[in-house]
């Protein structure tokens, strides 16, 4: 088990999150603060980066175009991270990557935040395009 691992969980832990899952052969946890809006959130340690993950929602099956074209202005917005197709278009994540090398626990908090910030800035949004039709 990398230091990088021992790290990155001391720091979510400092951060008040729920390690829900770990994996440590992988050098993979997942997370949760549900009045944060982070529900599962994979954090990774995949040398040289960090990547962290949640899934955000289904694609919608109707006016798909739109729905990306909104997904791609709203990504300009974003702090830290983007709002991402899984591989077959069928989920939209939110996922962000950083240096383990240098990670430092602001540099980790401020993803973390930032993830948090686009759902509540952005999630009502995203979610009407599901209820719409």
């Amino acid at each position: 088990m990398s230091s990088h691992f021992e790290k990155v969980k001391n720091y979510l832990l400092e951060l008040g999150l729920e390690i829900v899952e770990e994996n440590a052969d992988e050098e993979l946890v997942v997370v949760r603060d549900e009045e944060r809006g982070i529900n599962n959130l994979i954090i990774d340690c995949e040398e040289p980066i960090l990547i962290l993950e949640q899934m955000v929602m289904g694609v919608p099956q109707s006016d798909r175009e739109r729905f990306f074209e909104r997904l791609l202005q709203i990504n300009r917005n974003l702090i830290h991270g983007a709002f991402v197709l899984d591989e077959e278009s069928k989920y939209v994540l939110f996922r962000d990557t950083l240096q383990l090398q240098n990670l430092d626990f602001n540099e980790l908090e401020g993803s973390i935040l930032a993830l948090e910030l686009a759902l509540v800035e952005y999630g009502d949004e995203l979610a009407s395009y599901v209820k719409a039709k």
